[in-house]
């Protein structure tokens, strides 16, 4: 079964498609949802530039569409639509692990479509997720997080003295309530590693954000 998976260029979404291909499902396409300005994606502030590097690495396309919050959902659908017919899609691939609300939300926006969801991730433990992914060979850094977190943990790879540091903190190891988001920068279904640099560090009133540089 071909399949679309919902790319936010984390570790989530790129262990969810592992698992797909586990399972012997196929992907066609990666799909993104870029800010109002086209320049990042709307979920993690990764550059588009950044994302398409990641794609060319798998040696799949990528489709990005630009959307506010306000017309998140109704655009989703329209490019789901469009995406399916294009690459005969049956399924898409979501990295979701145990929030209901975005299982639902998910799912209902895939029967728009035609689609099945695919959760291949959920309600597994989240701190043995962040473990297997270490165990897979999927390498992610630290691009966004709260001020629990602060500006320190930018750029800090997922690994076993990671997930210490975010337990001691009281933060849950997979940042699956939005404590931090990753880039992955490199994992087996890549030809190479992503040489990407954090040359700048942001402080809204409640995230930080890390300024990233390919090459």
């Amino acid at each position: 079964m071909s399949f679309l998976c919902s790319w936010s260029g984390g570790k989530d979404s790129c262990y969810a498609m592992h698992i797909a291909i586990e399972q012997g499902h196929e992907p066609a396409v990666l799909l993104n949802v870029l800010n109002e300005y086209g320049d990042r994606s709307r979920s993690h502030g990764i550059p588009k530039e950044i994302l398409g590097a990641q794609a060319s690495a798998m040696k799949l396309p990528i489709h990005f569409f630009e959307s506010t919050w306000t017309d998140y959902e109704r655009l989703y659908i329209e490019n789901l639509k469009e995406l399916t017919d294009l690459y005969d899609l049956k399924s898409a691939v979501f990295g979701d692990i145990d929030i209901q609300s975005h299982r639902d939300w998910e799912e209902k926006v895939s029967k728009a479509a035609g689609l099945k969801a695919m959760l291949p991730i959920w309600q597994q433990s989240r701190k043995q997720l962040v473990l297997n992914m270490i165990d897979h060979g999927i390498e992610a850094l630290i691009v966004s997080c709260n001020h629990t977190l602060g500006p320190d943990f930018l750029g800090r790879s997922i690994d076993r003295q990671l997930i210490k540091d975010l337990e001691n903190l009281g933060v849950d190891a997979c940042g699956e309530n939005g404590e931090y988001h990753t880039l992955v920068v490199n994992a087996p279904l890549f030809r190479e590693r992503l040489d990407v640099h954090v040359v700048g560090k942001e402080t809204s009133s409640n995230y930080n954000f890390a300024t990233l540089r390919l090459g």
